[in-house]
């Protein structure tokens, strides 16, 4: 089925200790959709976000990635991981290797590509991401913001189905973030499905097709991103909204 959404959660529940930080979750990511999650910290978004590739198990419910229930463990797993690209807030380079060695590694190892092809394209994801001036260069020697545009390279060089952005640039200084969002703003328009867990307003606004408000672990509302910044529906969100557009 070609209508199929590509990332479905029904009833998703996730506890940690006491606290439940996922409540009953349902979420549809279609397609080349870009939805972006949002809400006060600690309401389960980054928990969501690590949910969809498994880095976080979950008690209950169901995930589906491109119509597969996501695998416990093992190879399967694996390969779902391989489809799934993550960027984090932190930028989990291999400080011994070079950039162009840490955007090769994963398809020479995970997806036994021939070194010559997997370089040929790490080349072109580093221009794609305004970096390959530096690709001899090791992480240490590249700003904060150059290590996120880094980090997804890497990502899209598994050639993923889909990629996970769990703030990727809650870490970064003030001058670094527009870099990262050009990125991510332009693989959004070149229709690469992403769910964005993010703190940046303005690139929801922009690049999101859909945003998602959660709040102590609920989904609480979603809508297209003018709708939902314009006339909010649930009193959290409005609570929320004014809090951070005010300032």
């Amino acid at each position: 089925m070609t209508g199929e959404a590509l990332i479905v959660l029904e009833n998703v529940n996730k506890w940690f200790g006491p606290l439940h930080v996922l409540q009953d979750v349902d979420l549809t990511v279609e397609r080349g959709e870009v939805v972006v999650v949002i809400g006060p910290s600690g309401s389960g978004k980054s928990t969501l976000c690590r949910a969809i590739n498994r880095l976080e198990p979950i008690d209950s419910g169901s995930i589906t990635f491109d119509g597969t229930p996501l695998p416990a463990e093992g190879r399967p797993l694996a390969r779902l991981r391989s489809e799934v690209g993550m960027v984090f807030q932190s930028f989990n380079l291999f400080a011994h290797k070079t950039i162009l060695q840490n955007v090769m590694l994963g398809p020479v190892k995970v997806r036994k590509e021939k070194p010559a092809a997997a370089r040929e394209r790490a080349m072109a994801l580093l221009e794609r991401v305004g970096i390959a001036s530096q690709a001899d260069k090791f992480p240490a020697q590249l700003s904060g913001g150059q290590q996120q545009r880094v980090a997804i390279a890497r990502a899209l060089a598994m050639q993923p189905k889909a990629l996970l952005f769990d703030e990727p640039t809650s870490a970064l200084d003030p001058e670094m973030v527009g870099e990262v969002l050009d990125v991510m703003t332009s693989l959004a328009k070149e229709g690469m499905t992403m769910v964005v867990v993010t703190h940046e307003m303005g690139f929801a606004r922009h690049a999101a097709k859909r945003v998602v408000f959660m709040a102590d672990g609920q989904l609480v509302e979603q809508a297209p991103p003018a709708e939902f910044f314009a006339n909010p529906k649930s009193d959290r969100a409005k609570d929320f909204l004014s809090k951070i557009l005010t300032h």
